[in-house]
């Protein structure tokens, strides 16, 4: 049933009706519990919660379905603002994007200028900037874009997922950037033919990228709410010597959030990924389905009240 319903969100997350839909009504149905407003001053006041509570932050500016150039550039735009907003208020928080938000699906030309764009303020205003990683599709090209960018850019990573079975490859070719990688599971529904079909086999190639990103002494972002992938990592840590100061824990806004606690009480850097703006509806949808059990939250936020 779990995986029927996974799919299911998985299927709905994909929905431009939908999404459209989800624009023109806003923050409704629960998605409040996951996302921090449509402004990047509702944002900004949950950035300072959370940096009170001993928090790092990292905010992403929603988008999917980006269909134009002036959309893409006005993604853009929002990035730039948001980037300033984090400067001007003294906050810890570094910025996330999706480089479809940036017109990935566009042009290759519209996206690199984009994203030098948003690194140019970036660097101006030492934030940093992490491309986060979609379906298997956008994979490779996301890479080049990244390499790209990085022999001109100190403030920039990217992240990759474990359910691929290119990642191991993908962490070796990269070492030579000496990037900081956000590593994840993934959240997409992709085929048998490009990704581990089984949680054992997803798990364990996290544990793998774990540790060889580690070892290879880049800074690595351990991006998941399992407890048997953090005990991993507090572990693998610990037996190499390696230094609280080259990784953190990141999870996701609104989920587990005594556990995010209890990380930063336990002096490890926590950082939450707090999704912002008013493309909500593909990211909503994406929370259900790995974790179906959000939907009684849901349920209860739409007709408890």
């Amino acid at each position: 049933m779990e995986q029927l319903l996974r799919n299911f969100f998985l299927f709905l997350s994909k929905n431009r009706f939908f999404t459209k839909l989800a624009k023109r009504y806003g923050l409704r149905f629960g998605a409040g519990r996951f996302v921090a407003g449509e402004t990047v001053p509702a944002a900004v006041e949950t950035i300072k919660e959370l940096n009170g509570q001993g928090m790092s932050v990292t905010i992403d500016h929603l988008g999917e379905f980006i269909d134009s150039e002036k959309e893409a550039r006005e993604a853009a735009d929002g990035c730039i603002e948001a980037i300033k907003a984090i400067a001007e208020n003294e906050l810890d928080s570094q910025l996330s994007l999706k480089l479809t938000s940036m017109g990935l699906d566009i042009s290759d030309e519209l996206v690199i200028e984009n994203m030098r764009r948003i690194l140019d303020v970036a660097e101006e205003k030492d934030v940093f900037v992490t491309i986060d990683m979609e379906d298997h599709e956008r994979c490779g090209k996301t890479l080049d874009i990244f390499k790209t960018l990085r022999a001109d850019y100190e403030h920039i990573g990217t992240v990759l997922q474990s359910y691929l079975y290119r990642t191991v490859e993908d962490i070796q070719e990269l070492d030579q950037y000496n990037p900081n990688l956000r590593l994840v599971k993934g959240a997409y529904k992709e085929s048998p033919k490009v990704a581990f079909p089984d949680k054992k086999d997803v798990d364990e190639n996290l544990k793998k990228m774990i540790k060889m990103h580690l070892m290879n002494g880049n800074y690595t972002a351990v991006a998941s709410h399992d407890d048997a992938i953090i005990e991993y990592t507090k572990e693998l840590v610990k037996d190499k010597g390696i230094s609280k100061d080259q990784f953190e824990f990141q999870m996701l806004y609104g989920i587990r959030v005594d556990r995010q606690k209890e990380l930063v009480e336990e002096g490890y850097k926590m950082r939450v990924y707090v999704p912002y703006g008013n493309d909500w509806y593909g990211y909503f949808m994406r929370r259900l389905a790995e974790r179906p059990a959000n939907v009684a939250f849901v349920l209860k936020g739409v007709f408890g009240k």
